[in-house]
């Protein structure tokens, strides 16, 4: 059985909401380990120490060994919680490990060749990446690190499915009973889309041209307000005009001269 990582841990006597509270304060993390047919058991671990292990990728696909008072146990991490907002571990589950009991656990998937296939390297394509990780079932002894997908054959349009990821003897994927997803593809990169092309094109003004109408009050070809009175027409305007030339002059009349001399 391969043990990657060790560490500490106590026994939690009080637990609930408080009590956990009151830990991460002190800079503990409430932990339960369960599993192997045997009661749960509730944990304290060191938030520091977990800090150092958390970042390595093998830290969730590997076996720990939790050193409890004088007693040890194996285990896998089956749930990491981290606060929303702050670098800390909140909780975390850890299941038991028994040499002859088959454990499901997640590996990830390293993929290899994918610059140096035709697909890419040749054609023009980019990679697409649907699965990271996938659950395994085997006996400790026989679990590995990470399963490892090689991209290097693969063309433009080609896909690879979990079934083609290799597997190690005694590891099985329990999801392949049920479907055969797509893991990786390369595919041709989308074609950039042209810019909107604008609503109105900007309009070159010509010389001599009249002023297109608008429609706004006051320019030419607009319509009258509502309630306006109508402007008069041109042959009315006329027609004014003459009548007015022809009508005898009132103020400006010299008086008649009266004809005839003295008696």
């Amino acid at each position: 059985m391969r043990i990657s990582f060790t560490f500490g841990a106590d026994v939690r006597a009080m637990q609930g909401k408080g009590a956990s509270r009151r830990l991460r304060h002190t800079g503990k993390v409430p932990a339960i380990l369960y599993g192997a047919q045997k009661d749960a058991q509730a944990l304290i671990l060191d938030q520091q120490n977990l800090l150092t292990m958390i970042g390595d990728e093998r830290f969730y696909s590997s076996i720990v060994q939790l050193k409890i008072g004088k007693s040890t146990q194996e285990a896998i991490v089956k749930d990491v919680q981290m606060h929303p907002a702050k670098n800390l571990v909140v909780h975390v589950d850890l299941q038991r490990v028994l040499e002859n009991e088959t454990i499901r656990i997640r590996l990830p998937i390293h993929f290899k060749g994918a610059s140096v296939s035709p697909g890419v390297k040749s054609e023009g394509g980019v990679v697409s990446h649907m699965r990271a990780d996938v659950e395994v079932s085997c006996l400790p002894k026989d679990l590995p690190e990470f399963l490892e997908l090689d991209m290097s054959g693969m063309a433009l349009n080609d896909t690879k499915f979990m079934a083609d990821i290799p597997l190690p003897a005694g590891v099985a994927i329990p999801e392949l009973t049920q479907r055969n997803a797509p893991v990786a593809s390369i595919h041709a990169p989308r074609a950039e889309e042209p810019e909107p092309v604008a609503a109105e094109a900007a309009v070159v003004p010509v010389e001599g041209a009249a002023p297109a109408a608008t429609g706004a009050p006051g320019a030419p070809g607009a319509a009258p307000p509502v309630g306006a009175a109508a402007a008069p027409a041109a042959g009315d305007a006329k027609k004014g005009e003459e009548k007015k030339e022809g009508a005898p002059a009132k103020k400006d009349a010299a008086p008649a001269k009266k004809e005839g001399g003295k008696k």
